[in-house]
């Protein structure tokens, strides 16, 4: 379950990937997009230290775009290059947001997706108090199936921050695509994540293991 606040993000995570984005090899939108949401879904980190969502988002009629984000509140040692600026919350204070691709808390919960056969996180509001449950508007399955053994990952080792983005761990190698289109590269017999959101019911690859 990830428990979410009520809150100003300044500047909002919209116009942070406004900036960002261009500066990727693999992005192939304008050079000065005004970003729209699509969907998004949320990955719980079981040491409830790490805030991660990946949002779709679309440049004008260009394809949709997938973005792994986590949320810190202190820097990432050894992280730099994958740090997608910083954000003041009105409730947690100062965050560090970085491209989750870059980030092993990410890598770990992306991987026990896959390859349980788990889901998005239940996402729940706190208002004076009292949780309230907010309808997920995006829905991911892993291909896997419950009681899977799943190996520890505990550091990236490298990424090739291209399309699709390919992370090596210290335990197994992850596949995310950045580009989704109706014809993605066909990851043949490797544990899948697909996702569907409105507009898009059909279940849609969205990375795997290997």
């Amino acid at each position: 379950m990830a428990l979410l606040h009520r809150a100003d993000l300044t500047p909002t995570k919209l116009e942070l990937l406004n900036a960002w984005l261009p500066t990727r090899d693999w992005y192939p939108g304008p050079a000065a997009p005004d970003l729209a949401k699509v969907a998004a879904f949320r990955f719980d980190d079981p040491a409830g230290e790490v805030g991660i969502e990946t949002l779709l988002v679309r440049a004008g009629d260009g394809p949709v775009l997938q973005v792994p984000l986590t949320y810190r509140g202190a820097p990432l040692d050894g992280a730099e290059r994958w740090l997608v600026g910083t954000t003041e919350h009105s409730v947690l204070g100062h965050r560090w947001v970085y491209d989750a691709t870059g980030d092993p808390v990410y890598a770990a919960t992306l991987a026990a997706t896959i390859l349980t056969g788990a889901g998005q996180a239940a996402e729940e509001f706190e208002v004076d108090g009292v949780r309230q449950a907010r309808a997920n508007d995006m829905h991911v399955t892993g291909s896997g199936h419950a009681g899977a053994v799943v190996p520890a990952v505990t550091g990236v080792l490298r990424v090739a921050d291209t399309h699709p983005t390919r992370i090596a761990t210290d335990a197994l190698d992850l596949t995310v695509l950045r580009v989704l289109t109706d014809d993605p590269a066909d990851p043949g017999d490797a544990p899948t994540l697909t996702g569907t959101w409105a507009g898009s019911p059909t279940p849609r690859l969205l990375a795997y293991a290997g």
